[in-house]
């Protein structure tokens, strides 16, 4: 853990960066993108579906309109995590190069560029896992629902160890020949990561910060154990 917190106060420090910022501009951006025209698909086909059925009256259609707006914010809250390292996914490649490059020159050499049809790919892998875990784990967060701790506590597991290996994805398709991080590390990277999330404002920068912690853990780890 000890090295994980290191490697967190790194990434931090790199974020003033230019390229960093400019990256965590257009991730952000494409982002807001995605949930606002999503959001507002969804949004305006059911009030259509509605009003074209005649399922409701009008006063019933504003109170479902506003029902479907606040599962929608819900919803957004919820799948925020996956549809942001889906889209840092396809940045990833600039986020590692520039960290490699200012601190740890060597591995930057050594550096395999990454295609955007391959860091599409790896987005895609890592939105379609969280779905899947969490919809195999579903029988587990129904009765800890009635716990009221518990089901926030398995989410939190379940995407920390989710986080910790797709992050480590991004950093390892540049190094295809470089070991894999030891379970403790990828937990951790994982577990820092995913409290970021959860953290107002941090959560914003927690993808670019999750992409530049796991390059310094990787790295840091192989130059303690070439």
């Amino acid at each position: 853990m000890a090295r994980a917190v290191h490697a967190l106060l790194l990434a931090f420090r790199d974020l003033p960066q230019p390229r960093v910022l400019r990256v965590l501009a257009q991730s952000l951006a494409l982002t807001l993108l995605i949930f606002v025209a999503v959001g507002a698909a969804i949004f305006f086909a059911a009030r259509w579906a509605l009003y074209h059925w005649q399922w409701l009256g009008e006063v019933e259609l504003d109170m479902a309109g506003i029902l479907i707006a606040l599962a929608l914010v819900g919803a957004s809250w919820l799948l925020f995590r996956a549809v942001a390292i889906a889209v840092v996914g396809l940045f990833a490649d600039g986020i590692v190069a520039d960290v490699e490059g200012r601190r740890y020159p060597e591995a930057a050499r050594r550096a395999v560029p990454v295609s955007l049809a391959k860091s599409l790919r790896l987005g895609l892998v890592s939105v379609v896992r969280l779905i899947a875990v969490n919809l195999v784990a579903l029988p587990l967060y129904i009765p800890l629902l009635f716990t009221a701790i518990g089901a926030p506590l398995l989410a939190f597991a379940i995407n920390a160890a989710l986080l910790g290996r797709d992050l480590e994805a991004m950093v390892l398709a540049r190094h295809p020949d470089a070991p894999r991080l030891a379970r403790g590390d990828r937990w951790a990277l994982g577990i820092l990561s995913a409290a970021a999330f959860v953290v107002p404002v941090v959560n914003l920068l927690a993808p670019i910060l999750g992409a530049a912690m796991a390059v310094h853990l990787i790295h840091l780890r192989n130059r303690d154990h070439p």
